[in-house]
């Protein structure tokens, strides 16, 4: 039996483990990406680890996240991560250069390799044919410590794409309509993997938006083969020797299957509040928009801004809308500059944005009270664009732009506008001034930490033992999201390397009274629980949503179904993640419930909750690792490997 591509590249990295999906396996990681908002973090980890220098083949710390600077927070932030690049080996995208997914793309992606990134929309790169997947800041530390990376083998769900896009039908439209039909947990557990004719209409940049916005499944990764079409631009980022063909064999076997034809797909369009509420634009035309935002990790490329400039040239974006427009990077600024695109943007009314990623978490650019946006970006959850009353709609660039000229949704062939052929270039502007190499490890070794006064120390969990009695703190309903549980924004980003002070805004979007109470509860010397329903910790790879909780004194997250990524959290920061074994009992346990929980026997699978203030057992199930417990058991996931290496004699 054939292999497909990414089973290919898994097969390459494997440390240990066996290839049946579902079956524990740990994969060497060969690049390491992170980002300033859970880059300062990951990089106290990494320093908390003992190890002098990176150990993967290349490691790039960005800085686009947390642009904003009203107070000292931010830059003294930059400044540790420069000074952290300097001192362990690593490249040091400066801010400005641009949003981490698509620098990486244009400057670092290589076809077969492996990438972790600390942010959960790292599958960009699957577009150029890596197995590339986000992870929590922990996870990133330890990869770039040499130790490989534990998941579960995904299985591999094919996506054969036949036909060719018609105009204003792009990228965006596909990934829309594969959500429309898998959901935002359709994707738990699983690679989905790009293949057939249609895949070679296909520039990497549309690629790319196809696998950022995988991550909204649910999804491991998602991967695209590297082909002739990879090679070109690959050559026009003049690093056409790093290219390598990688293909799935032709009887590889998916575990699943789907297909799109892709002249059959229309515009579309995800409605609030959820990636996956996705209908035809024709459905909901005509409804007044009064913000549009063009940009973001998913839809920021050379090829998405030139044609938003094409359909603005010599228009006026629509009286009472404002538009903004985010280039993902430096190389693409410069490059829309040179070509007239930004002039037609500037001309036509948009707003020119910081080339980051701003908008999209919250920074800046919020729309007005109860305001319609429609945004080209990756995610549309309540309260995320900073406005929580506002409406997020996702598009693709042209349906975007339509919206921009009438000031309504509207889909973008109705416009009358002759079809636009933005192509990529044969050649690209390379211009990585922005991007600072690794200092050789004699002038590493003189460079000094710089540490600003919001950089916290460490906070430290505590060894999982006995029984564990408390009470719940709070029960949520489905799909609760990271921001949800540890809120993003110009407010709270700040607060990112200082945990006793972002802590105080866990659940701020559920219950305010939250960090409050499970302080006081971790004061009389209590447990904290907290009861969720299915898909719980989608969205962000944000480690605060576990961190925080665990300084706060949660030491327990019992749920109908964990989201991945949230899961590998948890654990890391010793808090134990369980599911109801039968799921109505979800409807057994109340906030303020006093519950008792021995976590003596958990290498079992199974465990049993008393529900004292309701007289009654709960049985409650796991799928840890023998490794994920005796991390948990450790307090997490720096505890344990500091234990390993004292075990070991020097």
């Amino acid at each position: 039996m054939g292999l497909s591509v990414a089973q290919k590249i898994l097969k390459d990295h494997i440390v240990s483990g066996t290839m049946e999906s579902g079956k524990p396996i740990s994969i060497r990681i060969d690049q390491t990406l992170t980002q300033d908002a859970t880059g300062t973090m990951a990089y106290l980890q990494f320093e908390a680890l003992g190890v002098g220098r990176v150990k993967t083949e290349l490691s790039v710390s960005y800085v686009d996240h947390n642009m904003l600077q009203d107070d000292f927070k931010n830059p003294d932030d930059h400044r540790y991560l420069q000074s952290i690049a300097a001192r362990y080996g690593l490249h040091f995208s400066r801010p400005g250069n641009g949003i981490c997914h698509q620098v990486h793309l244009e400057r670092f992606g290589w076809p077969g390799k492996t990438l972790l990134g600390s942010d959960s929309h790292t599958p960009t790169s699957g577009g150029i044919g890596m197995i590339a997947i986000g992870a929590g800041g922990m996870d990133v530390a330890l990869a770039m410590a040499g130790l490989p990376f534990n998941l579960k083998m995904p299985k591999v769900i094919g996506v054969k794409l036949t036909g060719k896009l018609q105009p204003f039908v792009s990228a965006k439209d596909i990934i829309l309509e594969v959500l429309r039909r898998k959901t935002v947990k359709g994707g738990v557990g699983a690679v989905f993997e790009y293949f057939g004719p249609g895949v070679k209409t296909l520039s990497v940049p549309a690629r790319a938006t196809i696998t950022n916005m995988g991550a909204e499944l649910g999804a491991t990764t998602s991967v695209f083969p590297s082909d002739e079409i990879t090679k070109a631009f690959m050559d026009g980022q003049e690093r056409g020797g790093q290219w390598t063909r990688l293909e799935a064999d032709p009887d590889a076997v998916y575990d699943e299957a789907l297909e799109i034809d892709l002249g059959a797909l229309e515009p579309m369009i995800a409605c609030p509040h959820s990636p996956d509420n996705v209908k035809k634009v024709r459905e909901i035309a005509g409804l007044d928009v009064q913000q549009v935002a063009i940009g973001s990790c998913t839809n920021s490329s050379y090829t998405d801004m030139m044609t938003v400039a094409a359909m603005l040239k010599g228009r006026t974006v629509a009286p009472g809308l404002s538009v903004g427009i985010s280039p993902g990077s430096r190389q693409v600024l410069e490059m829309i500059s040179k070509d007239s695109g930004l002039t037609d943007l500037i001309s036509s009314g948009a707003r020119l944005l910081e080339s980051g990623c701003g908008p999209c978490i919250g920074m800046g650019f919020a729309p007005p009270s109860g305001g319609v946006t429609i945004r080209s970006f990756n995610r549309n959850f309540e309260g995320r664009s900073g406005t929580k009353d506002a409406q997020s709609y996702l598009a693709s660039p042209e349906t975007c732009a339509a919206a921009a000229l009438t000031g309504k949704i509207t889909d973008p062939r109705d416009l009358g506008i002759p079809p636009i052929d933005a192509a990529v270039p044969s050649k690209f502007v390379v211009n990585d001034r922005m991007i600072i190499a690794p200092l050789s490890e004699t002038e590493a070794a003189k460079v000094s930490i710089i540490r600003g006064p919001n950089i916290a120390p460490l906070p430290e969990s505590r060894p999982l033992t006995g029984v564990l009695a408390g009470e719940v703190l709070l029960k949520t309903g489905d799909n609760i999201t990271t921001d949800h549980i540890m809120p993003a924004g110009a407010k709270i980003l700040p607060l990112r390397s200082n945990v006793p002070a972002i802590s105080e805004y866990v659940f701020e979007r559920v219950d305010k009274t939250f960090p409050k109470r499970a302080l006081d509860l971790k004061g009389q010397g209590k447990a904290g629980f907290v009861v969720g329903g299915i898909n719980y910790g989608q969205g962000s790879s944000r480690e605060h949503a576990a961190l925080a909780p665990m300084y706060l004194g949660v030491r327990a997250v019992i749920v109908k179904q964990f989201a991945r990524i949230h899961l590998a959290n948890l654990v890391n920061f010793g808090i134990l993640p369980l599911t109801f074994e039968n799921e109505a009992d979800y409807d057994k346990v109340d906030q303020g419930d006093a519950l008792e929980l021995d976590v003596t026997k958990l290498e079992s699978g199974k465990l049993v909750l008393r529900n004292k203030t309701k007289g009654i057992e709960i049985p409650l199930v796991h799928a840890l690792t023998a490794k994920d417990i005796e991390m948990v058991r450790a307090g997490g996931a720096l505890a344990y490997v500091k234990a390993q290496r004292e075990a070991v004699p020097a």
